[in-house]
């Protein structure tokens, strides 16, 4: 029987990725005089990946390593007037409005309505931020709690588990994201359902292929109430 549902936030409960991707393509035209957008790309990418150890997830990261590569393009060329540029960039993405993916709000209140079910928000990313978006989003009254976790690995999602005191059987994970809300929850012994987004952040993607009984695929988070009531006959 599944008790505890946890849902992923960016990208499965809310649009993140195209904001992203939007300000990605902004940032390669402002520093389109000193190289074109694949080099911006690949030096932002890499400069995310050697940061994230240093800075976590989330937008303030990502201005940070943003700004660093600016800086490494440049060869520290870059103008008080283009790093003030960055910033504003990443003032409009704190500002962006909650954007609620299709059939969530009827998906979540339906299942906290049916009662028979606890619901966690399971997120990574900065605090500040992901309060925010979690306060702006009006789901609160349907969920038991919202954790904001440095990284979704296999001890991160056991040491929830266990605070919770939820057995991993009982434990299904819903989000978009095959490396941080698929495999590390069939590692541990629980059940993850994956709702596809059209766009993965490149740091997020795995060639590891999730498999066996407790994946579950789903075309859309109006297929998640379906699935749980095959998983609880």
């Amino acid at each position: 029987m599944i008790t505890t549902i946890g849902f992923d936030a960016d990208d499965t409960l809310w649009h993140n990725e195209t904001i992203f991707a939007a300000t990605h393509g902004r940032l390669c035209e402002l520093l389109s005089h000193y190289h074109d957008a694949a080099q911006v790309d690949a030096t932002l990418n890499a400069t995310e990946h050697r940061n994230l150890a240093r800075y976590g997830y989330g937008i303030k990261s990502f201005t940070l390593s943003a700004i660093e590569t600016a800086i490494e393009l440049s060869a520290g060329q870059i103008s008080a007037d283009e790093i003030r540029g960055i910033i504003e960039l990443a003032h409009e993405m704190l500002d962006h409005p909650v954007e609620m993916l299709e059939g969530v709000p009827e998906t979540v209140a339906t299942l906290a309505a049916h009662g028979a079910y606890r619901l966690l928000v399971i997120t990574k990313g900065d605090l500040h931020d992901q309060s925010r978006k979690y306060a702006l989003s009006a789901l609160d009254p349907h969920f038991a709690d919202f954790e904001v976790v440095t990284e979704k690995d296999p001890a991160t999602y056991r040491r929830l588990l266990a605070r919770h005191r939820i057995a991993p059987d009982e434990f299904l994970m819903v989000g978009n994201s095959i490396k941080s809300d698929i495999l590390p929850v069939l590692d541990v012994g629980a059940h993850a359902a994956h709702v596809p987004y059209h766009l993965t952040w490149v740091l997020d993607r795995t060639e590891r292929v999730p498999e066996g009984p407790r994946f579950h695929p789903l075309r859309s988070m109006g297929d998640l109430p379906d699935l749980l009531a095959q998983l609880n006959k």
